[in-house]
């Protein structure tokens, strides 16, 4: 395997978008890296059970103009 950066992101950007964001999602997952902060067994089992909903495609997801336009009607 060609393991020049370059060319694996130009070969991962011909993909589609969700196998992309599959690849993207378990290189993060993959970096050995300390939390900034500790985060309880309850939330980490919150945090898969809802990248699991957004992996199978159950999670009602809301873009950022959307949530913002909720957000600020729910407080005027």
């Amino acid at each position: 395997m060609n393991n020049d950066p370059k060319r694996i992101i130009d070969a991962a950007m011909q993909l589609e978008p969700a196998i992309r964001a599959f690849i993207a999602e378990t290189l993060l997952e993959s970096l050995d890296f300390e939390e900034d902060f500790p985060v309880s067994a309850a939330w980490q089992e919150e945090i898969q059970r809802r990248c699991a909903a957004i992996d199978n495609g159950t999670a009602r997801l809301v873009d950022h103009e959307s949530a913002m336009a909720q957000l600020r009607a729910s407080l005027a």
